[in-house]
């Protein structure tokens, strides 16, 4: 395999390459968690009475008093030190899907010029980064930065290692001054909470009495690439955008089916390891690990976790991947779709709700009386799909993640519910009246035997589903693989909310006419399924028959693209869904609008900026150079008497010409400022930009199968994609 300098000793590297040293790994026993200090260790390190304090926090989200806050410090600080730690920082998740951190170290000084380490209860609790240096819709300005980060208790701490040295990294919240949420977590706390409330009052109306908190639970599966750093660092795209800007298909990408769950390259193997041994001395429990669809891609699933620790541990889960494929040689790729025609990468969240008590609630169970409550929590979550629909949209959109919306590969923009087969007729059989209670041999049987216990699941996988029922839980395939988990749980937690509140009105309703529970709860299902049951479809979401009917049969809406989408946050509904659920004020709403279309703009300028420059000082000079090359070739041999066909030399000079035209518009329409609003530049960037790119690719891939190998200047597909 040939191909410019830079190619050439970027394979050869690669080639060469002198394997990772490896070890045998420590026993999972030995390592598992060894850096969090988390309940099981802080009641080793704490009196009785702190310790209890500290529980009751972490299970049920009462306030922590001062006092206790001090001698969680001083024993979190001991440890620490104990473990080589000399910092601690406050980590939060701003409006981005970035970490946040701010370190400090515990060291100060005494007058007598001595230094003592120090870790107060209220160097714990609160921190004071800039908040108007964060994406903040406009929430702070400048003139008014303050801005607070306060302890998560409910996330453990933990430490992370570098080459020399450790931090104690303590997970935080991000207020302003004047209380606004400027991150992530503060709404995903309030949104299990609100949901933890209006789940209460059904589980009151259902005869519950012993009724623990609840709280809803993720298990995120991470896809990623994994593209070989010499190859990367020769491709501008790859390492500002993420993805490859050009780039012609490879002679054989995954038309075989052979990557999925085959055998995974040796040095992958090695980093996966290394990887997921971190992984587990944080306390993360990644569960699988395997090959995905496309070459050079691979997928890592974690088990599921309480929601609000699960979306730090997602966080962190990217930071590691990142930084230790960094050490093997490799760059991480989470971008949404890195490969033109390649499949692209996800993140599917199972979601699902429970407690101590009730357990999962969107399980079936094993009884009617489960039956009963998992049908309530169920059928809560089909109204809220159908609901919120373009809602869900708009947290799983960005510039990326459009790349992989709608294509087959992953579920269309078009939001609907999966049910499986067996558990939709149970649904359809209540709207239509054809289930009824009766009583055989002293036991309820609400006729729904068929999803007590199966012989197989209740219904086949359905990839084409954004949102699919998988047999105790929903699995959101929507949400991509550069994402925050929180945006999406949030939606989730508060549509839940709000449906569970409209079904504790309707059924207390229905109980003070004097109804029978079972009567009652079928009364409210079949209002429920007959309003919003069109939001269930268990068909194929590719098909073009189902795009026609959801929205003109069903009135459910087809979102394309994330200038599409973000303009949901702006509707009466959703800001009322908020507000009413106290999970984001009218001005907190506003400014993730603001936030989620600035960064959408600002990512596909910054593509465009790319296509410009790479065009202009990479593609086109390697054409003129070939071109020179053939033209002093073809003069040669007319001297000779042989004439050359210059097929290949017309179509490279067009395509070249094609090209740098097509540059000159992007670069025109670049410059267009006069907006007349927000939704009206996404627009733009959408369709103008984003079709001029795609002009300017088209001709650029043309070019690269047209070109001489030794002269293309980027890495090629095969190469990428293959050479590991």
């Amino acid at each position: 395999m040939s191909g410019n300098q830079s190619r050439v000793e970027a394979i050869s590297q690669i080639t060469n390459r002198v394997p990772t040293p490896v070890t045998m790994p420590d026993k999972l026993g030995q390592i598992w968690s060894e850096d969090v200090f988390n309940l099981t260790r802080m009641e080793w390190a704490l009196s009785k009475n702190a310790f209890k304090a500290v529980r009751k926090t972490v299970e049920t989200g009462a306030p922590l008093d001062p006092a206790t806050a001090d001698v969680v410090a001083a024993a979190m600080k001991e440890w620490a030190v104990s473990k080589g730690v000399k910092f601690f920082s406050h980590i939060f998740y701003p409006m981005t899907n970035i970490t946040a951190e701010k370190h400090d170290g515990f060291i100060i000084s005494s007058p007598d010029g001595t230094a003592i380490t120090e870790f107060t209860g209220s160097l714990l609790i609160k921190g004071e980064p800039d908040g108007s240096s964060f994406p903040n819709g406009s929430i702070r300005m400048t003139n008014a930065a303050r801005g607070y980060t306060a302890w998560d208790p409910t996330s453990p701490a933990y430490i992370m290692h570098t080459d020399n040295g450790a931090t104690l990294m303590i997970p935080c919240v991000f207020m302003s001054w004047t209380g606004e949420a400027l991150d992530k977590k503060i709404p995903l706390l309030r949104s299990n909470d609100s949901m933890n409330k209006a789940a209460q009052k059904v589980l009151s109306l259902m005869g519950e009495t012993d009724i623990a908190p609840l709280n809803s639970s993720c298990g995120a599966e991470q896809e990623y690439f994994l593209v070989d750093a010499n190859f990367a660092n020769s491709r501008p795209d790859l390492l500002l955008a993420g993805r490859t800007l050009f780039g012609a298909p490879p002679p054989k990408g995954q038309e075989f089916d052979d990557h999925y769950f085959g055998a995974i390259p040796a040095r992958v193997q090695v980093f996966m390891q290394d990887f997921e041994d971190q992984l587990y001395k944080l306390g993360i429990p990644a569960k699988t690990h395997h090959n995905e669809v496309a070459p050079g891609q691979f997928e890592i699933a974690p088990y599921f976790e309480a929601a609000n620790v699960a979306a730090d541990h997602q966080q962190l889960m990217m930071t590691l991947m990142k930084s230790t494929a960094k050490k093997h040689g490799f760059l991480c790729l989470l971008h949404e779709k890195p490969f033109a025609g390649i499949n692209g990468s996800g993140k599917h969240v199972n979601w699902s709700v429970g407690n101590s008590t009730q357990g999962n609630l969107l399980d079936p169970g094993s009884t009617p009386h489960e039956n009963l409550n998992f049908l309530l929590f169920c059928g809560a979550v089909i109204r809220g799909v159908h609901l919120y629909g373009p809602l869900l949209r708009a947290v799983i959109a960005s510039a990326s993640n459009d790349h992989r919306l709608g294509a087959n590969e992953a579920p269309p923009a078009i939001l609907s519910v999966y049910l499986g087969d067996q558990l939709e007729s149970v649904f359809q059989d209540i709207k239509d009246g054809k289930v009824h209670a009766k009583m055989e041999g002293g036991v309820m049987d609400l006729g729904l035997s068929q999803i007590l216990t199966f012989e197989r699941d209740p219904g086949d996988r359905n990839r084409t589903s954004p949102f699919a029922f998988t047999g105790n839980r929903f699995e959101f395939r929507a949400v991509g693989s550069s994402q925050s988990v929180s945006g999406p749980l949030v939606a989730m937690n508060t549509m839940l909310a709000d449906s569970l509140n409209w079904i504790a009105e309707k059924l207390e309703a229905e109980l003070s006419k004097g109804t029978d529970q079972i009567d009652a709860v079928l009364a409210v299902l079949k209002d429920l399924m007959e309003k919003h049951g069109d939001v269930v479809f268990g068909g194929d979401g590719y098909s073009a028959d189902w795009h026609k009917a959801a929205v003109e049969e069903r009135g459910l809406k087809n979102i394309p693209t994330t200038a599409d989408a973000l303009p949901a946050l702006r509707e009466e509904s959703v800001k009322k869904l908020f507000e009413s659920t106290g999970v984001l004020s009218p001005v907190e709403l506003e400014s993730r609008f603001e936030v989620y279309s600035e960064q959408y703009i600002l990512s596909i300028e910054v593509e465009a900026k790319l296509v410009i420059e790479m065009a202009k000082s990479m593609i086109y000079p390697a054409a003129i150079q070939y071109l020179g090359k053939i033209s002093d070739t073809s003069a040669s041999m007319e001297g000779m008497g042989i004439e050359l066909d210059n097929s290949v030399a017309k179509t490279v000079a067009a395509e070249a010409n094609a090209m740098m035209a097509a540059v000159s518009k992007l670069v025109e329409a670049m410059e267009k400022e006069d907006f007349a609003s927000t939704e009206e530049h996404m627009q733009f960037c959408a369709h103008e930009i984003r079709g001029l790119m795609d002009q300017i690719r088209a001709h650029a891939d043309t070019l690269e199968g047209e070109i001489s190998d030794e002269l293309w200047p980027l890495p090629k597909y095969r190469e990428m994609l293959y050479i590991k």
